[in-house]
């Protein structure tokens, strides 16, 4: 069984830096891509992140590139959000996901696991 947990979200004010973690178990973590979203109120989840299996490949939302970073470490099973110069919009719950591939994507039908989320709240 996969199992994702995150960590790391909490309140921030704007301009700030969160760095969130996710860390897995139950299945190869190097063959898999991982990817983060997140989900406003009242809002749809949107992508915001992916990273190849291998770690070398990486995608972004257009309203997170040059803010955010993502990145793996399989020796420790771990992926990574790190945030920074944060805004109000990017308040929402941000959950990791495993996909059923190596390759990074946006599109959310390629995971198939998630976690329960975190909570990051950005203060204007």
């Amino acid at each position: 069984q996969v199992q994702l947990v995150e960590s790391g979200g909490g309140l921030v004010q704007a301009g700030g830096s969160l760095r969130l973690s996710c860390a897995a178990s139950g299945r190869i973590f190097s063959w898999y891509a991982m990817g983060w979203f997140r989900q406003a109120p009242g809002k749809e989840r949107e992508f915001v992140a992916a990273v190849s299996g291998g770690g070398g490949n990486t995608a972004y939302a257009d309203s997170v590139k040059g803010r955010f970073t993502i990145s793996k470490d399989n020796t420790k099973n771990t992926v990574y959000l790190q945030m920074n110069s944060l805004k109000p919009e990017d308040t929402a719950v941000y959950y990791c996901a495993s996909d059923r591939t190596y390759s990074s994507t946006s599109l959310r039908g390629s995971y198939d696991y998630w976690g329960q989320g975190t909570q990051v709240t950005v203060s204007s």
